[in-house]
C-alpha cells in the first residue's frame, strides 16, 4: 500500500507539472525581419543584411535605371513609362508596382534619382560625390569609431549604387549587340537570296546563247522579264 500510495504522489505532481506547463504564458515568437524590402514603419530603417536580400535589392535598382536610361526623355521618366519598360522586358512578381513605387522612393531619398513632376531622372552626381573628410584637428582631438563605421556604411551604400548603375548600362549594351547581330543575319540572309537570283539568270543566259535557232532568240530585257 506504501508502494501505491508513493506511486500516487508521484503521479499527483506529474500531473500537477503538466498543468502549470499547460497554463504557462507562451513567450511571444520574435518577427522576422529577413525581408527583402524594409517597411516604411521600421524605426531603424536599416537594411537587411541577408545577402539575397541586398542581391535583389540590387537586382531592382539596376532594372529602374535601365529603365530611365533607355527610355531617354529630357523630362524624365513617370511611373508608367518605367514600369512598361521593365514588364515588357522582364517577367515580374504580382507585388511588383507596389515593390517599384518603394524602390523609386528609396533611390530618391538616398539621392540616386530627382523627382519633378512626378518623373524621374538619375542623377549623375549622387554617383561621384565623395564623402567629406573630417578636419585634421577633429581627427586628433576625438578619433571616434562611430563616426569611422559612418563613413563606412556611406561608403558602402555608394559603392551600391555604382554597381546597380553599371549593371544596368551593361544589360543596355547586351540588348544593343543583340539587335546588331539580328540586323548582320537579316542582311546575310538577303545576300544569300541575291547571290541565288543571279546565279539563276547567269544559268538562263548560258542556255540562251547555246541556242542557234534566231527565232528563239530574245534580248536579254526579254529573259529578265520573263524570270
Amino acid at each position: 500500500m506504501g508502494a501505491n500510495h508513493g506511486q500516487g504522489c508521484r503521479g499527483n505532481a506529474l500531473t500537477s507539472k503538466g498543468k502549470a506547463a499547460a497554463t504557462g504564458v507562451v513567450p511571444p515568437k520574435r518577427q522576422n525581419s529577413s525581408s527583402g524590402f524594409v517597411s516604411k514603419g521600421n524605426v531603424n530603417d536599416k537594411p537587411s543584411q541577408n545577402p539575397q536580400d541586398v542581391k535583389s535589392a540590387l537586382r531592382y535598382n539596376a532594372l529602374i535605371l535601365e529603365a530611365i536610361s533607355s527610355i531617354k526623355d529630357r523630362n524624365g521618366s513617370d511611373f508608367g513609362a518605367i514600369m512598361g519598360f521593365i514588364e515588357k522586358k522582364y517577367e515580374v512578381p504580382q507585388r511588383f508596382r507596389r515593390l517599384l513605387s518603394s524602390k523609386l522612393t528609396k533611390l530618391v531619398s538616398q539621392g540616386t534619382l530627382e523627382k519633378v513632376k512626378k518623373r524621374y531622372k538619375i542623377k549623375r552626381t549622387a554617383l561621384g560625390t565623395k564623402i567629406p573628410t573630417p578636419k585634421q584637428k577633429d581627427v586628433r582631438s576625438r578619433p571616434s569609431q562611430e563616426s569611422r563605421l559612418t563613413i563606412s556604411a556611406e561608403t558602402l551604400e555608394e559603392a551600391a549604387k555604382l554597381a546597380a548603375y553599371k549593371i544596368a548600362e551593361a544589360e543596355n549594351k547586351s540588348f544593343v549587340a543583340a539587335e546588331a547581330v539580328k540586323e548582320f543575319e537579316r542582311v546575310s540572309q538577303m545576300a544569300e537570296e541575291a547571290d541565288t537570283v543571279l546565279m539563276r539568270l547567269k544559268d538562263i543566259f548560258e542556255q540562251w546563247e547555246d541556242k542557234g535557232d534566231e527565232n528563239s532568240k530574245s534580248s536579254p530585257v526579254e529573259v529578265i522579264l520573263v524570270v
